[in-house]
């Protein structure tokens, strides 16, 4: 293997496996000696990549603005360009801008023949009909999500009616044709998933309910899932 190969699959290995990593789990997914290895983290470090950690304890990558620009083979370059592009077509306003200039950043980063190969993707996404706006920040809600705050909203259902909501927001998902928030319902006493092009007048509290969002959605995800399969 090349050693510049060898380098970028360390530096792989070392975001894709759960730190601490020991030298041995390092030397063993990258086939390298514990010897070759201790001196492909220093030559790592030398280039600007810091990494945390030291013989005997395991180490760490810190992400660093430092770091060379990254390389990606030609299918996960089409991957992130279909993945890119599908946001910009059903995100909110605010995330398709970002996706955009998420693309825009990471052409400007990568290597003069990589960038061409984004530019000039071969996959693409298009949608003739776009999602129904929200009627919300979805910025605003996403931001209480990731703080694991509870928020408050007006909510019209398929008939019209509506109703006042306080939720722990869990996630956002793009189910078919409409982005919905993913959230335990106080009200309802029970998983609710609500369209957001239905709520209004969103409220976030000072309540928090960290740090049961990842369980709680876990625990939504598998309630889905057993529905699934008993409607199947």
């Amino acid at each position: 293997m090349a050693r510049t190969e060898r380098l970028f699959q360390l530096m792989q290995a070392l975001r894709r496996l759960p730190s601490p990593v020991t030298a041995e789990q390092l030397a063993d997914d990258t086939g390298v000696s514990p010897r070759t290895l201790y001196r492909d983290i220093e030559t790592l470090r030398g280039l600007g990549a810091v990494i945390d950690g030291a013989a005997g304890f395991g180490y760490t990558l810190i992400e660093d603005a430092q770091l060379p620009p990254l390389a990606f083979d030609t299918e996960e370059i089409e991957a992130l360009v279909l993945g890119l592009r599908e946001v910009m077509a059903v995100g909110d306003p605010d995330l398709a801008a970002s996706a955009e200039a998420a693309l825009t950043k990471l052409g400007a980063r990568l290597p003069a023949t990589q960038s061409h190969r984004l530019k000039h993707a071969v996959l693409t996404a298009h949608r003739f009909d776009r999602p129904p706006a929200p009627t919300v920040a979805a910025r605003t809600l996403r931001t209480a999500i990731w703080e694991e705050r509870q928020v408050r909203f007006a909510y019209r259902d398929a008939k019209g009616d509506s109703t006042e909501r306080e939720v722990k927001p869990l996630g956002i998902v793009f189910f078919q044709s409409s982005h919905c928030l993913l959230a335990y319902c106080l009200l309802r006493d029970g998983f609710r998933a609500f369209r957001l092009d239905r709520m209004d007048a969103l409220e976030v509290t000072q309540t928090s309910f960290r740090p049961h969002r990842t369980s709680l959605l876990r625990e939504f995800k598998q309630e889905m899932e057993s529905a699934r399969l008993r409607a199947s």
